[in-house]
């Protein structure tokens, strides 16, 4: 009679009503656990399905949505289901059966156990099935071209980057479109700007996103599952392949002979392939040299470091998409101070204006050295003669040879007298060396540009903020 107790008990706890009630429990406290943005891009339309008691199957909307579940979620579903209801005895996740997908064979080696003393048996996750809504879920809507601020250094890649992005679908421009640069410099702003794009010119094509890292990561997935079959079927039917940080592939040789493959495949399509890296494709060492030559074949565009201006115009661009105050002479010593990551710049705009915000104070350049000091020390370097003469040069709209010229009007002998009484300001050199490095002129000469300074400094008010925004920026 206990037995048959206890059965009845598991019946009623294993009840499709009741595992339906406890999905939406589970749902909402993924979605808190996530946040919104992931959740409306991976959960948001799965759908619960109890086919017996004690058997639970979420069907995801697409092959992409359920293969990203069962990576990165299931582990936590079972863990949840398992401490609501031990009655729960098997746990599915599978794509819709109105998606194309790999055969069913591997959605039954694919049923998760939910037994809390047994250890999970690993989900077998086929290779991505490539459908529009799930193949731009990854992306950023922040990242598009309206939100691109352009300069010298990245014209060129971003004129390349509209082409792509406007050419009709029989037409290829470049291809390759190769982009490299360094860390933050726009690289993958512009790889999403144009899925961006064609995706709102042209809603039915099929176009694909991901890191090279994850192209990796389903190859050997497909290998190990024997699927490569529709691995291949899969990435060689897109419009557009666009693969991030192509480097990480460097030195992994069956990962760089399935894109080789692919990469031909496509090419022979006429269909449009984009890639990122840190680096041109001749200097990607421990890539294949066929390969190289093949990542060479379209247009190779790099993304220079920013300019002081551009730098300038990406902080105005954010203060306005923040809608907050910031006085040009702390945006002129931020785009002065940190010089080498826009992220690093962007994300220090955004520090200041939450602290503004939330505090009630207003952003001085007391505050932002005070709230920035650990992000200004990690920047901070021993300042030489060099980077003062190409600060200076860069804020005055001079160029840096002129630092060195003979050339006595005003609009270059001020900044350049600058330059020598902060590099007497703000390092060990003495005179006659600080002469030397501007064109080997006198110690006298030095000795009367420092005092031309200071006595302009007391003068203007306003040539002392300059002189003084460029010492912040050049000392921290």
């Amino acid at each position: 009679m206990a037995d048959e107790h206890d059965h009845a008990v598991d019946d009623v706890h294993a009840a499709p009503a009741l595992l339906a009630r406890e999905w939406q429990d589970i749902s909402q406290t993924l979605k808190r656990e996530i946040g919104d943005v992931a959740f409306r891009s991976w959960l948001q339309g799965v759908e619960f399905v109890s086919p017996a008691p004690g058997e639970v199957v979420l069907k995801a909307p697409s092959a992409v949505a359920c293969n990203w579940i069962r990576s990165h979620y299931a582990d936590r579903v079972r863990e949840l289901w398992a401490a609501r209801n031990p009655a729960v005895r098997r746990l599915e996740i599978k794509a819709d059966a109105s998606v194309r997908t790999v055969p069913s064979a591997l959605h039954s080696a694919a049923a998760l156990a939910i037994k809390p003393s047994a250890d999970p048996v690993p989900a077998a996750v086929p290779a991505p099935v490539i459908s529009d809504d799930a193949s731009m879920g990854i992306l950023d809507p922040r990242f598009t071209f309206e939100n691109f601020v352009v300069g010298k250094p990245n014209e060129l890649a971003h004129a390349a980057a509209r082409r792509v992005a406007e050419a009709e679908v029989d037409s290829v421009p470049f291809n390759p479109l190769f982009l490299y640069g360094g860390v933050g410099l726009g690289k993958t702003h512009l790889m999403h700007a144009i899925a961006h794009a064609i995706r709102k010119r042209g809603p039915g094509r099929r176009v694909l996103y991901l890191s090279a890292e994850k192209f990796m990561y389903e190859f050997v997935r497909a290998v190990r599952f024997k699927d490569t079959v529709e691995f291949k079927e899969q990435f060689r039917s897109v419009d557009v392949l666009m693969i991030d940080d192509i480097q990480f592939i460097c030195g992994k040789d069956s990962t760089q002979e399935e894109f080789f493959h692919t990469f031909n495949a496509l090419v022979d399509q006429h269909r449009q392939i984009i890639i990122s890296a840190d680096k041109s494709p001749s200097d990607l060492e421990g890539m294949e040299e066929r390969l190289r030559s093949r990542l060479g074949w379209g247009l190779v565009a790099d993304i220079h470091p920013t300019t002081y201006e551009l730098r300038l115009g990406i902080l105005q661009a954010r203060a306005e998409t923040l809608k907050c105050h910031v006085s040009d002479k702390v945006l002129e010593f931020l785009a002065h101070k940190i010089s080498s990551n826009v992220r690093e710049l962007e994300g220090a705009l955004t520090r200041i204006a939450a602290h503004a915000d939330l505090i009630g104070r207003p952003i001085t350049l007391e505050t932002t050295q005070e709230l920035l000091r650990d992000l200004l020390r990690a920047n901070d370097r021993r300042v030489t003669i060099e980077e003062i003469q190409r600060k200076v040069a860069e804020h005055f709209n001079v160029k840096v040879a002129e630092m060195h010229s003979d050339r006595r009007s005003r609009i270059v002998a001020r900044p350049r007298q600058v330059a020598m009484y902060l590099s007497k300001q703000l390092t060990s050199y003495s005179l006659p060396d600080i002469g030397r490095k501007f064109g080997g002129r006198d110690h006298t000469t030095v000795m009367h540009a420092v005092k031309k300074v200071d006595e302009l400094m007391l003068a203007d008010s306003t040539f002392a903020e300059d002189v003084e925004l460029l010492r912040r920026a050049l000392s921290g």
